[in-house]
């Protein structure tokens, strides 16, 4: 089974938080669904480093802060297993923007 490693962020803005929604996806169980903004690890990249050049690529966004290591979780889905390492991260704005995903939503 593929092993796939990515990074998170838990973007929290005056007691918020953001979510994004994925695109459609030829996979149904992902297809459409709400998430957290991050992406995978690139080889030689730290954790860090990968989700601030994540944040850029789909939301041209920078967090104010990022804390340490929040939570890691591995799932495991019917194609491929999912480790992800996520991470607490503060903002001083709600401007983003969607170059990636269909909507967001702060709750």
């Amino acid at each position: 089974m593929k092993k796939i490693e990515v990074v998170a962020a838990i973007i929290n803005f005056e007691n918020e938080i953001l979510c994004v929604q994925r695109p459609k996806n030829k996979l149904s169980y992902i297809s459409e669904k709400f998430e957290f903004p991050g992406g995978k690890i690139e080889k030689g990249e730290s954790k860090e480093d990968a989700l601030k050049r994540e944040l850029i690529e789909e939301l041209n966004f920078i967090p104010t802060k990022i804390d340490s290591l929040f939570l890691t979780v591995v799932h495991e889905y019917p194609d491929f297993e999912l480790t992800m390492h996520s991470f607490k991260c503060y903002s001083e704005t709600k401007n983003i923007k969607l170059n990636e995903h269909i909507s967001s939503r702060n709750a």
